[in-house]
């Protein structure tokens, strides 16, 4: 492949699944002839492998004894290099640190990058009483593993702050260098936005599909499509290699 895109949070309830799907419903519009691979490695709830549209593959990490097993990150790791086109992987909490010790001890990142693939993370943080635990995720995965990062603040349990915005943390001014994007998942009116992305989830429908389904009426579907737009704009602005447009060549 030529880049693979990890969601990781050691957070649970953080969005980790729907922003899969967010991720993997852009890559499959905008890489235009890249084949995208999308793959489910949570043990505990595979919410991401229930989007149907996105075709993911369960990867089993658990043993005969219901107890994750490291090792069975080898295969997936098999797959990225011998597969062609792009991928998202969906890290359940459960396996987050399994996940993080197995791609640092077998310093992932550089094995990808010798193989041609580009690594990026994809970190979810929400606002609240869970920003800490979320803040403390991120810097284990920056700390663990040498690989760019794009933040996703999701503002649907409060506003990610510290009555700052995020560029100005810490953690953002410490390991600015290594995060190229941030995506900002507004908070809007639940009865109405709030309603129609719940059950758009709870439907496992992506941002495209529910659009094209008949399930929502006219203004629901406004609705999403304003959420798609904002989405992708931002996503526009982030260098992704899947994204990128080829020079024209000229002609002789």
């Amino acid at each position: 492949m030529k880049e693979v895109h990890f969601i990781a949070q050691g957070k649970g309830g953080v969005g980790k699944s729907t922003i899969a799907s967010f991720l993997g419903d852009y890559l499959k519009a905008k890489a235009s002839g890249e084949q995208l691979h999308c793959f489910d490695t949570d043990p505990v709830n595979p919410s991401f492998s229930r989007f149907s549209a996105l075709n993911p593959e369960v990867i089993d990490i658990l043993n005969d004894s219901n107890n994750i097993d490291s090792r069975y990150f080898d295969g997936l790791i098999e797959k990225l290099v011998n597969e062609e086109g792009i991928a998202v992987i969906d890290n359940g909490a459960a396996t987050f640190v399994p996940l993080m010790s197995y791609m640092a001890e077998n310093e992932v990142p550089p094995f990808l990058a010798e193989n041609g693939i580009r690594m990026i993370i994809h970190v979810p943080l929400v606002g609240g009483q869970a920003l800490d635990d979320c803040i403390t995720g991120l810097v284990q995965t920056l700390n663990a593993l040498q690989a760019e990062v794009v933040i996703w603040l999701n503002d649907f349990q409060g506003v990610v702050t510290k009555d700052k915005p995020f560029e100005e943390f810490g953690v953002y001014k410490q390991y600015k260098d290594r995060i190229i994007g941030v995506v900002h998942i507004t908070h809007r009116n639940p009865d109405t936005f709030g309603a129609d992305i719940k059950e758009m989830t709870t439907k496992n429908l992506t941002l495209t599909e529910a659009q094209n389904s008949g399930v929502f009426g006219l203004m629901p579907r406004q609705r999403l499509r304003t959420v798609q737009r904002e989405l992708y704009e931002q996503l526009d602005q982030i260098e992704f290699l899947a994204t990128q447009r080829q020079p024209e060549k000229s002609e002789a």
